[in-house]
């Protein structure tokens, strides 16, 4: 039975079409290794293979670590929005969360 790691990692594999093989050549690990972390329920990858693996799909490390039971297409929304987010201007930021607060008070 697979982890919960092992669950995260399939779905976001195949949300971005991709097959063990051409995942495993992104991400530097042998294909055996991602089917044993997808299908294995003792696998723990070290911190190393888990940023390999976090960089090959681009998500955050920890993405796999979490407990969030949205959509995977909607939490790659959500870590896309935040990466954006972290490169803008200081006075963009400030914009933008003026622009969400506003937001949050008239959904209330």
């Amino acid at each position: 039975m697979a982890t919960r790691l092992g669950e995260k990692l399939r779905e976001l594999r195949k949300e971005r079409g991709l097959t063990l093989e051409k995942l495993a050549d992104l991400a530097g690990l042998s294909k055996s290794y991602l089917w044993e972390l997808e299908n294995r329920e003792s696998q723990r990858p070290s911190a190393e293979k888990l940023t390999a693996l976090a960089d090959a799909l681009d998500v955050a490390a920890t993405y796999f670590l979490e407990e969030d039971v949205r959509a995977p297409e909607e939490r790659h929304l959500d870590e896309a929005f935040f990466r954006g987010y972290q490169k803008l201007q200081p006075e963009a930021k400030e914009q933008l969360r003026k622009i969400l607060s506003t937001f949050k008070k008239s959904s209330q």
